[in-house]
């Protein structure tokens, strides 16, 4: 191997994302790290003004210019680094002169730390509620039929205007029960079944699927990575987190001019801490995005939690099974939302070499 070739190596293995700075401050290299962070090629980065695009008042460009004028490294953090087309995000900065007058920048997102704590909490609430599942199924319905059959009795022997009155008992006692029809499917997903999953088979029985159904109103665009090798989890489960991203894509996609991208790809040196202190991987990266009106703001923190719904006919559930299941699988989901697009991202573990089955309860060492 030449020189050039490891040292490509090894700059597009860094995981954070990275950018070098020519002494005019223009964008001169980005790793394939930031090509992730930043949406956007090396090619379409290289030669353009780091000023213009983060900002000209912005820290980043503030702390570059710093570098290159006085020679020495500095460091910024709770940074919020904007850039075209993104979200703010919060990131740590360290930048850091080169021989040549130029700057090497490294960014250390925040957000996939922030985002694991979240998820954990979320789990925890999750099987929370999937124990109370088993509890609603006998403490709630069957008073719940008693209700209703008391109901339907004096109706019978009462005036039209009382009736009106156990007719809305009798409606109320159906939605009721049927909510906690919903609750108590979400506490039966049965156990998982781990195996090599080839998450594209998913992806394209999930979207036929929808495009069958309840989003043959929306244009869907699929860009898949060819190259992404399988995952370890239960295909079904997986089937299932798939609908459900996808049904709320098709809910919040617009009737004329919907679309629904799903995108997979690579992540290469992504790596994080879980809570039990394990260093795990989760390279593979699939997205599910739509042009509907966005999560309102104050939703967006809670979004998988159980009952947090912005539907007025929701049941807050959907979601909080993803998050669930995604969790139970190594893996960590995120909600990216502007007014006008909405983007979940999955991050999933890679299946290791050779045969490999968790055990049941395996999910607690995530």
């Amino acid at each position: 191997m030449t020189a050039a070739a490891h040292y490509e190596l090894i700059w597009n293995s860094l995981p954070n994302p990275v950018l070098t700075v020519s002494g005019d401050g223009a964008i001169a290299a980005v790793n394939g790290a930031a090509e992730n962070f930043l949406g956007a090629s090396e090619r379409q980065l290289s030669g353009q003004s780091l000023a213009a695009l983060a900002g000209e008042d912005s820290r980043l460009a503030d702390l570059v210019r710093q570098v290159l004028r006085h020679g020495h490294n500095m460091a910024e953090y709770g940074v919020d680094l904007t850039w075209p087309e993104l979200p703010a995000r919060l990131v740590d900065l360290q930048a850091a002169p080169m021989q040549d007058q130029g700057a090497v920048v490294m960014i250390h997102p925040r957000a996939i730390v922030e985002t694991m704590d979240r998820s954990l909490t979320h789990r925890n609430a999750a099987r929370s509620v999937a124990g109370m599942a088993q509890m609603l199924a006998h403490e709630i319905k069957n008073p719940l039929a008693g209700i209703s059959g008391a109901a339907q009795l004096l109706h019978m022997n009462l005036d039209d205007e009382d009736r009106e009155l156990t007719a809305l008992i009798r409606e109320e006692v159906v939605r009721i029960g049927a909510l906690v029809d919903r609750v108590e499917q979400f506490g039966d997903i049965g156990p998982a079944r781990y195996q090599p999953v080839n998450i594209h088979d998913v992806l394209d029985r999930a979207c036929r699927s929808a495009k069958a159904g309840f989003a043959s109103h929306a244009r869907f665009i699929q860009e898949y990575d060819p190259s992404l090798p399988p995952t370890l989890g239960d295909p079904d489960q997986l089937m299932q987190v798939m609908l459900n991203l996808l049904k709320n894509a098709a809910e919040a996609a617009p009737q004329v001019g919907g679309i629904i991208t799903v995108r997979s790809s690579y992540r290469a040196g992504m790596k994080v801490v879980t809570p039990s202190g394990q260093r795990e991987s989760l390279p593979l990266q699939v997205m599910v995005a739509d042009n509907g009106t966005g999560v309102p703001e104050e939703l967006q923190r809670h979004i998988f939690e159980p009952f947090v719904t912005s539907k007025s006919s929701g049941s807050g559930l959907g979601l909080a099974l993803v998050s669930k299941i995604v969790s139970d699988h190594g893996g960590v989901v995120s909600c990216e939302s502007e007014p006008g697009w909405t983007r979940f991202r999955l991050l999933l573990p890679m299946a290791a070499e050779g045969p490999s089955v968790l055990a049941d309860g395996a999910e607690d060492a995530a």
